[in-house]
């Protein structure tokens, strides 16, 4: 873990890791300033738990712009991912700078083979079960070859971690005819539609969260704004339900007694219940999760994180891209 990843500072996650570590029974790894990593842990009386601490004195800023002044040597970023790269830890978690964090994991860990792009993907609640998005910011400017990886990638991670045995793909447009769209998104359609994948064709945005696909592909930049669209929506929405219901003594009333369902639907929505986002295509697992996350988020990331790596979405991964390789390159003979 990158112990000084985040808006909230060490303190926030120390408390989320504490928190995994005593739940969910995980061996984890600090990686930042060790003396102030032990108080921390000392004030928090989690001297039984078993964490333990590497030292690393340089971070990377949350606004820092990511060029090769940024990857050093000591970074709290490149220490943790070279501990998952020596095979000394399973999974790597950072609330950090993303942009940071996906150009160091490339760069530690490399990508699995036949990968161009890694790609960050989201989950998203819907009426009756769960929705995926890649890319959510990895990559602003994407080719048709990587939004087919894309969704190759998001067909996995659902099939592995949420049981899904044929995920459906829809590709996101601006409208579910063939002919709408970028001439990127027409390309992708039609590789996608003469894949081995479950595509079910284009969708627009009202369809993230109305069930009908498995798993959304679309560029990063796209993808970072319906994200962070999506999730001020939710929050500005729960904020406008709290203060109706506290606008008269009737409205109370049914408040107290429709709490139980107002929490369970706050924690289906709330993005700290998802801790994080999978950078699907690197070679080792690593999770980044919001800037503002809190030691909830936190605990909920590193939970997401050991689940990828015990149910084995590279080992699935792998095959299923040197496969799209093979059958792009069987493509290109024929043609030729």
């Amino acid at each position: 873990m990158d112990a000084l990843g985040g808006d909230y500072g060490l303190p926030v996650v120390v408390e989320g890791a504490i928190a995994a570590s005593r739940d969910l029974g995980l061996r984890l790894t600090l990686v930042g300033p060790e003396a102030e990593i032990r108080d921390e842990l000392q004030r928090s009386g989690a001297a039984d738990l078993d964490i333990q601490i590497v030292d690393a004195t340089e971070t990377v800023g949350m606004g820092e712009r990511v060029t090769r002044a940024t990857l050093k040597r000591r970074s709290t970023i490149l220490v943790a991912l070279g501990l998952v790269r020596d095979g000394v830890a399973d999974a790597f978690f950072s609330a950090g700078n993303t942009a940071a964090c996906w150009a160091i994991a490339k760069l530690a860990l490399g990508t699995l083979d036949d990968v161009d792009r890694p790609a960050l993907a989201a989950i998203f609640p819907s009426p009756h079960g769960r929705t995926c998005l890649l890319d959510v910011g990895a990559n602003a400017h994407c080719k048709a070859r990587q939004l087919e990886e894309f969704a190759v990638m998001g067909t996995v991670y659902m099939r592995r971690v949420y049981g899904l045995p044929e995920p459906r793909v829809g590709l996101m447009s601006m409208g579910e005819e063939e002919t709408k769209g970028t001439e990127l998104t027409k390309e992708v359609h039609d590789a996608l539609k003469g894949s081995h994948l479950n595509f079910v064709g284009n969708v627009e945005g009202n369809d993230i969260f109305s069930g009908k696909v498995d798993v959304v592909v679309m560029d990063g930049f796209t993808g970072n704004v319906v994200l962070k669209a999506s999730e001020a929506l939710a929050e500005s929405l729960m904020q406008v339900i709290r203060k109706e219901l506290m606008r008269s003594p009737l409205t109370r009333l049914g408040a107290w007694l429709s709490m139980p369902a107002y929490r369970a639907v706050r924690r289906r929505i709330d993005p700290s219940e998802y801790g994080g986002a999978p950078l699907l295509g690197v070679r080792g697992c690593c999770f980044i999760g919001h800037g503002r996350s809190t030691a909830a988020a936190i605990k909920h990331g590193i939970k997401a994180a050991s689940e990828f790596f015990t149910r084995g979405v590279n080992e699935e991964l792998q095959p299923e891209m040197l496969a799209l390789a093979a059958r792009r390159q069987g493509v290109s003979q024929v043609t030729a």
